[in-house]
């Protein structure tokens, strides 16, 4: 029952802060304009989605899994950068956290295929025997590693949204 009552008041947290930044219309634009350039980059990232020779754009089955976990990714991002940046625009804090971008960068780092692109290249000719470790097991975790990434992206726009409603709460000496 606890549980349960702290999962509710968590969502309602998430809830009331996301619908903070959506009334705001400056960072509504700032959470569609990023979850849109990591869709764009993941997507490009991903081989998923071409500029050259033309703009072309496919998906095929078995990439299915990695596509819906990159768009889940983008739109956490989006929210994620966007609610930090409205913290500390409203709130003027003093100083930032480690925990602020923490989550957002690992969830950024952690998304994108580094065996899928050409970074895996650069990782074999750079590190030689280490980067092909590396290459392969990025690539064989590429789910496991997304997963994480979603649940950090979470964590972060968890503790992000503590850190809002937190701050509008209104104390009753009585």
């Amino acid at each position: 029952m606890i549980l349960v009552n702290s999962l509710t008041a968590s969502i309602g947290s998430i809830k009331i802060a996301t619908s903070m930044l959506l009334n705001n219309q400056v960072h509504a634009a700032i959470m569609v304009g990023i979850a849109v350039a990591f869709w764009i980059a993941f997507n490009v990232l991903d081989q998923l989605l071409f500029f050259s020779p033309f703009l072309d754009f496919y998906l095929p089955n078995d990439a299915l899994p990695t596509f819906v976990l990159s768009n889940v990714t983008s739109v956490l991002m989006g929210l994620v950068v966007s609610m930090n940046i409205y913290i500390l625009r409203n709130l003027k804090l003093k100083k930032i956290s480690a925990s602020m971008f923490s989550g957002t960068s690992l969830g950024m780092i952690s998304g994108a295929c580094a065996s899928c692109t050409s970074l895996s290249f650069l990782l074999v000719s750079t590190f030689g025997v280490a980067g092909t470790v590396a290459s392969n097991l990025l690539s064989n975790f590429q789910i496991p590693l997304r997963l994480i990434s979603i649940g950090l992206l979470t964590w972060a726009l968890y503790s992000s949204s503590r850190k809002l409603t937190a701050s509008c709460m209104i104390s009753n000496p009585d």
